[in-house]
């Protein structure tokens, strides 16, 4: 299964700005196991969006589904 996976600021070093995840069907198909495969640790993770909407580390995915990763933001 084929997952759209867009990246945010820090997240898009040297993995670029929109990446396929390439998933076998019988691996657990969520955000946490996709941020796994790009090797981003959680706490680089601030905001999850699955198709635009709020979304779970363990909430289930389909190959339609697009993940937005967004670092913590910084600044003043």
């Amino acid at each position: 299964m084929q997952i759209k996976v867009r990246l945010f600021a820090t997240l898009r070093a040297g993995r670029g700005k929109e990446v396929i995840v390439e998933l076998n069907e019988n691996e657990e198909v969520t955000p946490q196991r996709i941020i796994e495969k790009l090797q981003i640790t959680v706490q680089d993770v601030a905001i999850l969006l699955i198709n635009g909407r709020d979304g779970h580390l363990n909430t289930g995915l389909s190959a339609s589904d697009v993940i937005s990763i967004f670092p913590p933001v910084g600044g003043g």
